[in-house]
Formats: C-alpha cells, sequence, structure tokens
C-alpha cells in the first residue's frame, strides 16, 4: 500500500522549511513515543529527560523540533515537549584551535574533527542535563552562522525534555555520566551507505564540491557514524530511518 505523506511547516536551525513524514509514523510511533513521555511525567512526578539519540545524518535535529510542534499541536492528548540539541556543548572554537587530540596515532588539532565525541565538554553537559531535570537551567546553543557556542541561551523551565544528539548513549569514558540520566531513550538506526549518500549531499548543497565532500565524509563522518552504531548502549525504543526519509519502529 502506498505511503501517504504529510507536509509540516516549522522552523529548524531558525531556517523555515516544509518537511514531510509518513502518517504511520505520525501516529504509529511518534504519538505513542509522546504518550509515553507524557505517562512517565505522571508516574514520575518530577522532570522527565528523554533522549533521541542517532548516528550523523539521519536527522534527528529536524525530527526533534518536529516531535515538539507535534507535542504542541496536539495538546488536548499529550503534554508539551522541550526540543534541545547538544551541539551546544561543543567547546569553543579558540579552544579548538589551540588544543591537540589524538587521532590514529597522530596529534592533530581538535577543530579538525569537530563533531567527534573528544570536541564536546561533557562535564558540563551532565551538569546541565542536572541542573535541568532538577529546578531548570540555561543552555548553550550552537550558532552555524558564526560557527561557535553561545553559552547559557536557552531558558529551560520545561517539564518534559527532549535532548537530540549523537553520543548520549556513548558506551565510553565521561559519556557513560550523560547516558545514566535519560529517564528514556530512542536511538535511531540506519546504514551507514544511506547515512554516507545524505551527509555527502547536504555538504554539495552547502558549496563544496563532490570530491571535498566525500573526502570530508571519509575523514571526519564515516568515523562518527561507526563509533555511534557500533558503541552505544541499548535504548529504550529504536527506529529505522529509511531510504524515503521516513522511520519505522523496530
Amino acid at each position: 500500500m502506498e505511503k501517504k505523506f504529510l507536509t509540516y511547516n516549522m522552523e529548524v536551525n531558525g531556517l523555515r522549511q516544509e518537511v514531510k513524514f509518513s502518517e504511520a509514523a505520525v501516529e504509529e510511533i511518534f504519538m505513542p513515543f509522546l504518550n509515553e513521555l507524557t505517562d512517565l511525567k505522571m508516574t514520575m512526578d518530577r522532570k522527565v529527560i528523554a533522549y533521541l539519540v542517532a548516528p550523523p545524518g539521519c536527522g534527528k535535529s529536524t525530527l526533534a523540533q518536529f516531535l515538539e510542534q507535534l507535542s504542541r499541536e496536539r495538546a488536548n492528548e499529550v503534554d508539551p515537549i522541550r526540543a534541545l540539541g547538544m551541539d551546544g556543548f561543543h567547546f569553543t572554537a579558540a579552544y579548538m584551535n589551540v588544543t591537540k587530540v589524538e587521532r590514529d596515532g597522530e596529534e592533530i588539532l581538535m577543530r579538525d574533527i569537530k563533531g567527534a565525541p573528544e570536541t564536546f565538554d561533557v562535564d558540563l553537559l551532565v551538569e546541565k542535563i542536572r541542573e535541568a531535570r532538577a529546578e531548570g537551567t540555561n543552555w548553550n546553543v550552537y550558532d552555524r552562522r558564526i560557527h561557535d557556542v553561545l553559552p547559557d541561551y536557552w531558558s529551560v523551565e520545561d517539564d518534559i525534555i527532549l535532548i537530540e544528539g549523537n553520543y548520549l548513549l556513548l558506551k565510553e569514558a565521561g559519556w557513560t555520566n550523560v547516558r545514566v540520566l535519560a529517564d528514556y531513550s530512542v536511538f535511531i538506526d540506519a546504514q551507514p551507505s544511506l547515512l554516507r549518500e545524505r551527509l555527502i549531499a547536504r555538504k554539495v548543497a552547502g558549496g563544496k564540491s563532490r570530491e571535498e565532500a566525500e573526502r570530508f565524509f571519509e575523514f571526519s563522518d564515516a568515523k562518527n557514524i561507526e563509533r555511534v552504531l557500533k558503541n552505544s548502549a541499548r535504548a529504550d525504543e529504536t527506529w529505522k530511518l529509511l531510504s524515503d526519509g521516513d522511520f519505522e519502529k523496530q
């Protein structure tokens, strides 16, 4: 049976755009997830922290923003959620420009692998999640116009918070302290070959040549994808990204 796709107008990273999700994904995956978070809030009688985790290229930022919008559109059915990203917890550009890390036995500047787990201030992220879970906090964001962090940009007082990111379930030193703070989690699985094409196309659309985009993918994105897919802890739910951009629950 042919899928019925629904089109939504929304704002992602400061830009208005149209996004499409199938009616089945909305009603059979997304809404049950929002209901689960609503039930958790009632059961726990405190703020709820949920994670949306995926390797690069899955469109998790757009999906998280959509889930927030959907929760507000269906406010008669579920409690509203607040979607936040972890990109604001990159180290600052100034720090990464002078700090070195080891990659494949060679010392390189942190800026050259920006986006890898080593380029995040994990301790600060843990601190902010704990604050958000307790009494509320101010949340860092990443500004793509200046390619740097804006500290304490959003005030976060919400009862249900959905944090999206690549490494929130990573089974590595430091990141395990992040993982244990989740009350509920979703992991998005995807074929590496599909993510490769999506990420290269994204770079080309941003002005890079195909050759430049492929080179960047092999040097940076490919390693991050492998790390997330192979070294993330089991989530409460797993959704599969399909070739048409839709999702199915596994």
